[in-house]
């Protein structure tokens, strides 16, 4: 009887790369969610600031656990806005939009991380990293019901 030791270092080192990226890209959503549950406005203010809390409440847990994740694999995960910068091309948000651009720029941000998902999952999966590959399947099954509330919202 075999017993699967798990990934080598190379792909641990390869699944922690994209996770790394995850990472980055999550925690540009969680600020950029934050943000706007402060400062939208208008008639559907309070559905739109419990939508965002929701969400940003949600993606918190969930970005401690992709950086655990990380730490598992043996690598260091990214910390601070300029690792988080380096690895994320997902901007910040910008608190004088109206609501409806707050929504447009959360589901194109959404997307952005989603795309990063999927770019991430076949390294875990080529290295046979279970785990890994359940937390970005996890992830994207978040995010893409994020997508799906967010435009609802829009009308």
């Amino acid at each position: 009887m075999s017993v699967n030791a798990g990934p080598s270092a190379k792909d641990r080192k390869a699944v922690a790369e994209g996770l790394s990226k995850l990472l980055a890209d999550s925690y540009a959503v969680y600020l950029k969610t934050h943000g706007y549950h402060w400062n939208v406005r208008g008639p559907n203010f309070s559905q739109l600031h419990s939508l965002f809390m929701a969400q940003y409440t949600e993606m918190w847990t969930a970005i401690d656990e992709v950086a655990e994740r990380i730490r598992a694999l043996g690598e260091l995960a990214p910390q601070g806005y300029g690792a988080f910068s380096n690895l994320s091309a997902i901007k910040d948000g910008d608190p004088s939009k109206n609501a409806e651009a707050m929504l447009k720029d959360l589901i194109e941000s959404h997307e952005t991380l989603i795309a990063t998902l999927y770019a991430s999952l076949p390294a875990a999966q080529e290295a046979g990293d279970e785990v890994s590959a359940s937390l970005i399947s996890d992830r994207l099954t978040a995010h893409e019901k994020h997508v799906w509330m967010l435009r609802s919202s829009l009308g």
